[in-house]
């Protein structure tokens, strides 16, 4: 009998354990090879850029990132392969069950069997301000032991001291880290400046569900910013972190706009223009978020329904791309793939290469691409960072 009850306690423990890695492989499938290899032109351009992809869900899973891994779409040697210079890791700290496209509450969490099951300290278990603490602790570690091959960046001064070592050594890349929906200051505006600290320059007000902040594309009422945003918003651009309007409600992304004074980024999104969906941006966002100099982010995924791209290939990217360019001008687009974002991705970082042979062959210029692919969203960075 006792000895039962202790076999079943540690299938229980070991099923715990195997929870994160059992879920990423079913949520974050490692994407196959293109059937065809990127042209020569496309190699060699690719090798020259310098590429920042501004949204990654990598923290999430509990990998070492520092090691090249089996499952999912990011870690260190992958991103140095595919000449990512520089990762937006974003933390994600709570997202309701069932969760879609059109309608989500905010009463369930998957997050905390992920919390328990990956190991996480206790004080994250129910609390999502330790959570984003908890996955930002992690960068810092992966910055800490990566041997110099992955730099923290939490400053313009520390983007140009990056960027100019990364011109004479090559084999590095870096990171910043944003936080996926403000529910995770738990309600304590006083919370950015404990979040700052730690590290986050990246800051969305929503993601599946409407918080007492803001109102989510995906949640019930789908309203506006509150009071109580509206000083957020403030707040954020006080403190030099960039305001964040991936999976904003229109009355949020028109309200945001409407008082913002600093550039703003939508970090991973569609455009209706070609992907015509509840999470996509109109045409009319992408000119406002232009209008205040900032940059969107356009998403890797593809399925027609909830998808950025309504595609599965490099090619459904470029499109999308090309729409938002034509909308908002080529100075204000750039990459939010949403690696590891459980969704399905046409490549993974090391495969990036991909969507330069398809920026290519939809007619982009060499110096439009340079553009798209990181040069935007370095000029933003280093305008916004503290």
């Amino acid at each position: 009998m006792a000895l039962g009850a202790g076999a079943a306690a540690l299938a229980a423990v070991v099923a715990v354990a195997l929870v994160p890695a059992a879920v990423e492989r079913r949520l974050n499938p490692r994407p196959e090879r293109p059937p065809s290899p990127p042209s020569a032109r496309a190699r060699a351009l690719h090798r020259r850029l310098t590429i920042v992809d501004l949204h990654a869900d990598s923290l999430l899973w509990g990998r070492d990132l520092a090691r090249r891994s089996g499952r999912g779409n990011v870690d260190v040697p992958r991103l140095i392969e595919g000449n990512v210079a520089v990762e937006g890791f974003t933390v994600v700290t709570k997202t309701p069950r069932g969760l879609n496209v059109s309608r989500n509450d905010d009463t369930t969490d998957d997050i905390t069997l992920l919390a328990i099951g990956g190991r996480w300290p206790p004080r994250t278990w129910f609390s999502l301000r330790e959570r984003a603490l908890y996955q930002a602790s992690r960068l810092r570690a992966l910055a800490d032991g990566a041997g110099g091959r992955f730099t923290l960046l939490l400053s313009r001064d520390d983007l140009a001291r990056y960027l100019s070592r990364r011109a004479s050594e090559g084999a590095i890349t870096a990171g910043f880290l944003g936080l996926e929906g403000a529910h995770a200051l738990e309600g304590d505006l006083g919370a950015v400046d404990a979040l700052y600290d730690a590290g986050f320059r990246m800051i969305a007000l929503t993601h599946f569900f409407d918080t007492e902040w803001a109102g989510s594309a995906h949640g019930v009422a789908k309203g506006g910013l509150t009071d109580r945003g509206r000083a957020l918003v403030r707040r954020l651009e006080e403190r030099r972190i960039l305001l964040d309007l991936a999976h904003a409600s229109p009355r949020t992304i028109a309200d945001a706009l409407a008082m913002a004074s600093r550039p703003v980024v939508v970090s991973h999104t569609g455009v209706k223009g070609t992907c015509d969906n509840a999470r996509n941006l109109s045409d009319a966002e992408l000119r406002g978020v232009a209008a205040t100099g900032g940059v969107v982010g356009i998403g890797f995924w593809g399925p027609a329904g909830e998808g950025a791209v309504c595609g599965d290939d490099a090619a459904a990217v470029a499109r999308a791309i090309r729409h938002a360019v034509s909308v908002a001008g080529i100075d204000h687009v750039g990459l939010g793939s949403d690696w590891d974002g459980a969704v399905m991705e046409p490549f993974d970082a090391a495969g990036l290469v991909a969507l330069t042979d398809a920026l290519l062959a939809a007619g982009f210029s060499e110096p439009e691409i340079e553009k798209v692919m990181g040069g935007n969203a370095v000029r933003l960075l280093g305008a916004a960072l503290p």
